[in-house]
């Protein structure tokens, strides 16, 4: 009787393959292993890279919204009443209800005028908030002296300037040209100040709206108990609009906007035509080459 023996040939090729599988599952272990932490720092590296790219880029602005409402003394709604942001592009006009928009305003504090023909203009320094809507609300009084409506902007802009230089003619105050004002090539307005008689040009910073604000040194003058001198604040007037007290005049337009500066450091030496209920320490008149 024959008895069957298993052949080895089996046991081999199993001797064989198991080795060759754990080499497999090694091999598999060894090139996942930097795979992985190839994919790490790449996402690491990327993370950077895009950091990187925002701050050289710098941060991003949150842009404001001004949002308000123009009436009159009975608190009726004004429509086409005309609001701008001195020194910018920024100019809208109010709808039939009243009410103006103005959207992507870059945060900061501006010079806002509103006018409308038949009323007198009025003026504001607004504080416009980051990634934030402002709310205003203005009242317009109505006034005698109407707009001409006929006149086209630049004739309007040269009858201006022709009161500018029969004033100027009068020599009772101080006055600068378009013509010094280019020659000189200041960077702000405020600079052409510091040349005047009897004016104080400083920086404020204890006041509501703090900034560069002028003073007459020949009114209200004195001494506080610290023995500093006190100056009077001049009432700064843009194409005949009344600004806010103590205004800044950072917030005034550029030079180049500028037509002429008339300066009036005393009540004595104020025009009729700039009169008001407290000019006792002088006027200061900046007229645009456009106006407002």
């Amino acid at each position: 009787m024959l008895t069957a023996f298993p052949s080895p040939i089996p046991a081999r090729r199993a001797a064989r393959v198991r080795p060759l599988a754990l080499a497999a599952v090694l091999c598999a272990v060894s090139l996942a292993a930097p795979l992985t932490a190839q994919e790490k720092q790449t996402v690491l590296d990327r993370a950077r890279r895009e950091a990187a790219d925002r701050n050289a880029a710098g941060p991003v602005a949150q842009l404001g919204v001004i949002d308000g409402t123009v009436t009159d003394t009975l608190l009726v709604p004004l429509n086409a009443a005309d609001v701008t942001i001195v020194g910018t592009g920024a100019r809208v006009v109010t709808g039939a209800n009243g009410r103006f928009r103005m959207v992507q305003v870059t945060p900061g504090q501006y010079l806002l005028v509103v006018r409308r023909i038949g009323y007198a203009p009025t003026s504001g320094v607004i504080d416009v908030p980051s990634n934030d809507t402002l709310r205003l609300a203005y009242t317009l009084t109505r006034s005698n002296r109407l707009l001409d409506t006929v006149r086209v902007r630049g004739e309007r802009l040269t009858m201006r300037m022709v009161d500018f230089d029969r004033r100027r003619q009068q020599a009772q105050g101080q006055f600068i040209t378009q013509a010094e004002i280019e020659r000189r090539a200041s960077l702000q307005t405020s600079d052409f100040l510091r040349y005047m008689r009897g004016v104080e040009v400083s920086v404020n910073t204890t006041q509501a709206f703090g900034g560069t604000q002028v003073y007459s040194r020949r009114e209200g003058g004195g001494f506080d108990g610290n023995q500093q001198q006190q100056y009077c604040p001049m009432q700064v007037l843009l194409d005949g609009i009344i600004l806010p007290r103590y205004f800044n005049l950072d917030l005034l337009p550029p030079p180049k906007q500028i037509a002429g500066i008339e300066v009036y450091a005393g009540a004595a030496t104020v025009p009729p035509q700039f009169s008001g209920v407290d000019r006792r320490c002088g006027v200061v008149a900046v007229w645009t080459r456009d106006g407002y």
